[in-house]
């Protein structure tokens, strides 16, 4: 059970409009913007970077590990709920002593990165890798902590606008660390054929200031108030076994992909040549090295555990206990449906959005059409479509919000079929990219209240981050053959086959509705 800090049940859009001013609401759109930050400092920002200093792109493509905390999260997501901090968490709370230490490692890897040029050698190339892959793992961790808060923190009817601010924080976040980052750069003299390490130094220290902005609100605000026992205390000891296990199963997924980096390039050429299609070949061999990367290291945290290295019980609790708790609360049946929306909800979207930059420059629109339009004015559109999903989930309830933003994320993608066959009109891209950011901020914002609204307070944590990978984990899986699907059958085909991909969605949401027990707004 959980303290539910909201407000007055009022009626209407009154009560609808009058959650923007909850301090909740507020807080979350600095926490945003706190998460927000950190992702383009290791891609975007980071990758343009690396190519005015010279490195070379098969080279760049080695920071691609730095995602691996972002798709892993749920891995070291239960320390998050049961391991303490010292000190900060006996003066700030388990939650925010959490915050604090996850932001203290972002800002030390940007602080890392910036007292690094990636230009002065392949040590420093390595080091500045290293860097990358701590301020990844300390996002990822951030986030997890994040999401634990704002589920802790207030009531079922709140997380629909609380979603809201925080999808908003994380957009302007991104936007202060992607253009913001360059137009620093670019400020302090670095362009591409005129490298200038100082310029890139100093805006990441800049990056590492506005940090500032998610400390200040982790000092300022109160730890959630949690009635209950949540986890036992099992003693230093066992929390710094559990973390040696973590480490040591995450340097044997490591050094599995290491070992297999030739071998797979190897075995992905010599597939592609027989199957005929260089897309599935990457994506077969990919999935085998994923596979054998985690099975490598459940062998480890397995063989640890057996030694007696580990608490089994802590083991148990931290993991096993869970996810038979999602199991014994929905049941088997209505378990694996509401798994199954979680995996399948955001595949119209994913699937399209992978190939939508290529499809704009194809249509003939210029990159400065793009920026303005897709990227500064989308940003917008799904910054209020996000609000208006947080609204409506409040005054309608979030399984009906979370219908609409399915069939309008289906719908928007037919628009895309209108403008391949129009070519680059320049008020029919400004259409479709208020409609389909719009649907897309609206479905967001209804989905994480929904997400929120499934986990159980007792492992926040763990089950929110198995959710939040398990949503982009399919998507993305089907988004690997957007390229070969555009080639075969054209953008019109494509768009539509999108299309058709979120009308199951549809059908999932209505028999996840039937089963579960509706709340006042949804009755």
């Amino acid at each position: 059970m959980k303290t539910k800090t909201t407000p007055k049940r009022l009626s209407g859009w009154y009560r609808s409009l009058k959650a923007f001013g909850h301090p909740r609401v507020a807080t979350m759109l600095f926490f945003g913007f706190s998460a927000g930050v950190p992702i383009l400092l290791i891609f975007s920002s980071l990758s343009l970077w690396l190519r005015e200093a010279g490195v070379e792109r098969s080279a760049v493509t080695f920071f691609s590990w730095a995602a691996l905390g972002y798709s892993f999260k749920f891995v070291w997501a239960p320390l998050v709920d049961q391991m303490p901090v010292p000190f900060l968490t006996k003066v700030f709370g388990r939650r925010r002593g959490w915050i604090l230490t996850a932001q203290a490692g972002i800002i030390t890897a940007i602080l890392w990165m910036a007292m690094t040029d990636p230009a002065s050698g392949q040590n420093q190339l390595v080091v500045m890798a290293m860097a990358a892959v701590l301020l990844g793992f300390s996002s990822a961790t951030q986030d997890i902590v994040i999401d634990a808060y704002r589920i802790e923190s207030a009531g079922e009817e709140l997380q629909a606008m609380m979603a809201s601010a925080y999808i908003a924080g994380y957009r302007i976040g991104m936007l202060a660390a992607g253009a913001g980052a360059l137009f620093l750069a670019d400020i302090f003299g670095s362009s591409k054929g005129a490298y200038n390490y100082g310029a890139w130094q100093t805006t990441y220290w800049i990056m590492a200031g506005v940090m500032a902005v998610g400390v200040a609100t982790a000092l300022i605000i109160k730890e959630p108030e949690v009635e209950g026992e949540i986890s036992r205390d099992y003693g230093t000891t066992a929390y710094l076994r559990s973390f040696l296990l973590f480490v040591v199963a995450a340097a044997g997924f490591v050094l599995w992909f290491s070992l297999t980096a030739v071998p797979a390039a190897e075995v992905k050429a010599m597939l592609g040549d027989w199957v005929a299609n260089r897309h599935l070949a990457g994506f077969a061999v990919a999935a085998l090295r994923l596979g054998g990367g985690i099975g490598t290291a459940v062998g480890i945290a397995r063989l640890l555990t057996v030694l007696g290295v580990v608490d089994r019980e802590m083991v148990r609790a931290s993991y096993v206990e869970p996810v038979s708790d999602f199991f014994n609360r929905y049941g088997g049946s209505l378990a694996w449906l509401l798994l199954a929306l979680i995996g399948l909800y955001r595949i119209s979207d994913i699937v399209l959005g992978v190939i939508s930059n290529v499809f704009y420059q194809d249509l003939g629109f210029s990159k400065t059409q793009i920026a303005g339009v897709v990227k500064t004015f989308g940003l917008l559109m799904t910054i209020a479509g996000g609000f208006l999903g947080g609204i409506l989930s409040l005054k309608y309830g979030v399984i009906r919000i979370l219908f609409a933003g399915a069939l309008l994320s289906s719908l928007t993608n037919v628009l895309f079929v209108v403008m391949a066959e129009t070519g680059p009109s320049l008020p029919m891209l400004y259409l479709v990219i208020s409609a389909d950011n719009l649907a897309a901020g609206l479905a967001s914002a209804a989905f994480v209240a929904f997400l929120s609204s499934l986990t159980s307070i007792r492992f926040t944590a763990m089950q929110y981050a198995v959710f939040s990978s398990l949503m982009t984990l399919i998507p993305k899986g089907f988004s690997g053959y957007s390229g070969s699907i555009v080639d075969a059958l054209g953008y019109p085909a494509f768009f539509m086959i999108t299309a058709v991909m979120g009308l199951p969605v549809l059908v999932l949401v209505r028999l996840c509705g039937r089963h579960l027990k509706p709340g006042p707004e949804d009755q």
